[in-house]
């Protein structure tokens, strides 16, 4: 799932250091995030925003490098732009949401023949083990409360050697504009008001330490390969300038590159 930016229908921004509201308290009853009752406003704000094509999809492509015959699980989906990307470039792609409604909105994109499936990333998914070369998961982990199921399970359906390629919110920076600041080692909430249309939904995020993200890597049988603090897209310097200026200069997402250890025949030659 994407992010929303500033724009027609001015959704609340990431919380970039240069933000100017801090995350609100979450409000318990407000914490299921409503992607249906605004998928079709949300994939069009994203479609060719800022922080979405030139700078968080220009940077798992990049890290993802030639995936011309590789089998690859797109984790939460959404309308598929991502997955449009990788098929492009070669790529076998299932896509996977929690939401109907971007499911269809994907389907639209990519045709019916697409394979895409809803599924939870809170439970099993319904693949086979090593069923896949890659997994990408661009901007979801942060709505997880719990990274454990979803990782192991991420872990299970990649092939010996299989890579993770995930991105998420800066913990810098959700760290350092919530008031008060939260513990900085504990795992806390916040939500933020996207709105669409004169309409506003509450979107819950998770926010935990750096080292709980390594952590959980590990403990899913997962070795780090990448750390990455990416620069935009070159091309939207011109397009974007004030943007570009601002991201290439501040903290905004961090992105990851996660390897599954070789079999041990595989290790052997």
């Amino acid at each position: 799932m994407e992010h929303v930016t500033d724009g027609p229908g001015n959704p609340v921004p990431p919380r970039p250091f240069w933000g100017s509201t801090a995350p609100r308290p979450v409000d318990p009853a407000a914490q299921v995030n409503d992607y249906d009752g605004f998928a079709e406003a949300y994939a069009a704000e994203t479609e060719n925003s800022f922080i979405n094509a030139y700078l968080t999809r220009p940077a798992i492509l990049a890290l993802a490098g030639d995936v011309a015959g590789r089998r690859i699980l797109d984790a939460g989906c959404g309308s598929g732009p991502l997955t449009a990307a990788l098929r492009e470039r070669g790529a076998a792609v299932t896509g996977i949401d929690a939401s109907a409604g971007m499911l269809a909105l994907a389907r639209k994109r990519l045709g019916a023949d697409a394979d895409l499936h809803v599924a939870d990333l809170n439970a099993p998914l319904p693949f086979a083990d090593g069923a896949f070369d890659d997994v990408i998961a661009s901007l979801v982990l942060h709505y997880l409360q719990d990274w454990g199921p979803a990782l192991a399970e991420m872990r299970r359906v990649l092939r010996p050697g299989g890579r993770l390629i995930a991105s998420v919110n800066h913990p810098f920076v959700d760290y350092a504009l919530q008031d008060p600041r939260p513990d900085y080692h504990a795992t806390t909430s916040y939500t933020d008001l996207w709105t669409f249309n004169g309409q506003s939904f509450p979107m819950t995020f998770w926010r935990r330490p750096l080292h709980a993200m390594t952590d959980a890597f590990t403990a899913a049988g997962l070795r780090l390969a990448v750390i990455s603090e990416p620069q935009p897209d070159p091309a939207a310097r011109e397009l974007f300038p004030d943007d570009f200026h601002a991201f290439s200069t501040k903290i905004s997402f961090l992105f990851f590159v996660a390897e599954v250890p070789p079999s041990p025949a595989s290790s052997d030659g």
